[in-house]
């Protein structure tokens, strides 16, 4: 970036085009996305080991299995805290690099304020639902969806949202509408999915390896289209 002015030769309509230009140029020099995407995507595989490791499963003579997922309030809530700081810190430190003010507290207090409600719905759950039957049998898909939501890929989602807003950013936003769909309607993270023969941990695990390669590789494609930009 430069901060010579530039002639307008008198015209406003010019001068007001430069502006405008000038602004476009400043959103897309602030944006940090892959960072975002790669953070996420990272924490997400990391989780897999605390989901597999600290997952509680009783099987009955029956075949039928219990099993309570305390990994994932172990680990998401402060990783998700972290993340969200680590986030917005090399947002920040872009920016200033760059002589530029970043918007960054918005979509850090949006990534706060829901991992506060997917730990406090599981919490909810955890406490509630050993005591009483489920409201339904089976549970209706809507349910289900609701139940992903509140998980935390898809409070991922949400802030990735608020993310896109922030930046204007129309790739992003498509990007995180195909992840939503794919959280939320698609893969079965709140039931695990697999092979024949699985066990429930592994079976919890594949849903959330997709969604981590999914990050993982959104995350590589706005990097390379912020380095082709560049050139």
């Amino acid at each position: 970036m430069t901060t010579e002015p530039v002639a307008a030769g008198g015209d406003p309509r010019r001068l007001l085009s430069d502006i405008r230009s000038l602004a476009h140029q400043v959103r897309l020099d602030q944006r940090m996305t892959w960072v975002a995407l790669l953070v996420l995507g990272a924490v997400t595989l990391a989780g897999i080991p605390f989901d597999w490791l600290a997952m509680t499963v009783r099987c009955h003579p029956d075949t039928s299995c219990e099993f309570a997922r305390r990994g994932v309030l172990f680990y998401w809530p402060s990783a998700l805290l972290l993340a969200y700081t680590a986030i917005a810190v090399c947002y920040s430190r872009a920016a200033r690099s760059r002589g530029l003010g970043a918007r960054t507290l918005p979509y850090a207090i949006v990534g706060a304020a829901t991992t506060v409600v997917f730990t406090a719905a599981w919490v909810a759950a955890a406490l509630y639902f050993p005591h009483h039957p489920l409201p339904y049998q089976p549970l209706p898909y809507w349910w289900l969806v609701l139940d992903r939501l509140v998980s935390p890929w898809g409070m991922i989602g949400i802030a990735l949202v608020v993310l896109a807003r922030i930046e204007r950013n129309i790739g992003l936003l498509l990007f995180t509408l195909a992840y939503l769909a794919l959280v939320l309607l698609v893969l079965p993270t709140n039931e695990g999915w697999g092979l024949a023969g699985w066990g429930i941990q592994a079976r919890f695990a594949a849903p959330q390896v997709v969604i981590g390669a999914l990050l993982l590789l959104g995350a590589a494609g706005f990097f390379s289209a912020a380095r082709r930009r560049q050139r």
